[in-house]
């Protein structure tokens, strides 16, 4: 018998998963044929515990031992032009980063352009994450503890009947006492289909570029670079550079695509910054970034619907989070104490969308 049932097969449900089989039957429903599809495959993939608002902060800080053996050294630099000092200031105190010589920067990342690039921030406590590893890791751990992880499932139906959940996938069905929604950009969509009030989850988009390595360079050990404010960003990967705009347009759920405009848009803010134009993109995509109004994660029981659990919002902190979130919300369905401050816990309940 099923005691849990996660809809989502991303690291937000995989994790969450995991951590609930160690004392519960689990399945996992995923609506596409592969897990981490959408948002947890379109992943930066870098672990950079300082980046969030403060409950985001503390669950990173408490996911970074478990993290170890899935990263390997990145390193992040901050770079900021004429105009930008105060953007540039707030940053290097959020991030903790080092401020530097532009000399210096340029010995990080050679193609910086010194005519532009007035100011320069360093830290070398930022990590590339293995997400592929970590996802089958986590699903691995569901299906040794006698769980299921199913892919191809896409929930058409939910009702709630004496005690007990049941999901309509097409022609099956599945039941279990206890629902956890970790799906993503459609989580409240399921939370309505579940006949619970939704919270306002929002979905934003967030594009991608991979270019050719600039100027021939070897870009493997550069860190992953970024304008003040977080205008853009670029990051290393298989030899190749990734640039984003960092774009966070409100969307509607869906197969994420990136906006040509968009996208070029933002290559120019990062060709101001450096000596190599971009003559060529490979290929470019979008994922989907999916945050509650007040940008902090959303995990635990629906405070009207107890059987239904939130595990949401993620945003672009899921991987960072996934080690201390899917704890924390396997102690709260579990009914178990949890090590986090009880101000992170009530800082992500969904409990404070229906206060005031």
């Amino acid at each position: 018998m099923t005691d849990i049932i996660v809809i989502g097969g991303g690291i937000a449900g995989l994790s969450a998963a995991a951590r609930l089989s160690e004392d519960a039957s689990v399945l996992v429903l995923e609506a596409e044929e592969g897990l981490g599809y959408h948002a947890s495959g379109r992943s930066a993939a870098l672990f950079e515990a300082l980046y969030g608002l403060p409950p985001v902060v503390a669950l990173n800080k408490a996911s970074a031992e478990y993290h170890q053996p899935y990263l390997t050294p990145r390193g992040l630099l901050l770079v900021a032009g004429d105009g930008d000092a105060e953007q540039f200031a707030t940053d290097c105190r959020s991030l903790q980063t080092k401020e530097i010589s532009v000399a210096e920067a340029k010995g990080f990342v050679p193609i910086l352009a010194a005519d532009t690039v007035k100011q320069a921030a360093y830290h070398e406590a930022a990590f590339d994450i293995d997400t592929d590893r970590m996802l089958q890791d986590f699903a691995s751990v569901v299906r040794r503890s006698g769980g299921q992880v199913l892919t191809g499932k896409k929930v058409s139906a939910i009702t709630f009947s004496s005690g007990r959940w049941i999901v309509t996938c097409g022609a099956e069905t599945f039941e279990a006492p206890t629902l956890v929604n970790a799906a993503g950009a459609w989580a409240d969509a399921v939370a309505v289909m579940a006949g619970i009030d939704p919270i306002g989850l929002i979905p934003h988009r967030r594009s991608m570029a991979r270019l050719p390595a600039p100027g021939g360079h070897d870009v493997s050990h550069w860190p992953m670079f970024m304008g003040a404010g977080e205008t853009w960003y670029a990051k290393p990967d298989a030899g190749k550079l990734l640039v984003s705009p960092a774009d966070e347009d409100p969307v509607e759920p869906h197969d994420a695509w990136a906006d040509d405009l968009v996208l070029a848009e933002g290559i120019a803010r990062y060709e101001a910054c450096v000596t190599e134009t971009v003559d060529r993109v490979e290929t470019n995509w979008a994922g989907l970034r999916t945050f509650a109004r007040d940008r902090v994660l959303v995990l635990g029981r629906d405070p009207v619907t107890p059987e239904f659990v939130w595990c949401a919002g993620q945003g672009g902190y899921g991987f960072q989070t996934a080690p201390a979130a899917s704890r924390l919300l396997s102690d709260l369905v579990l009914g178990r104490s949890s090590e986090l401050a009880a101000d992170t816990v009530a800082a992500v309940s969904p409990a404070r969308f229906s206060q005031g």
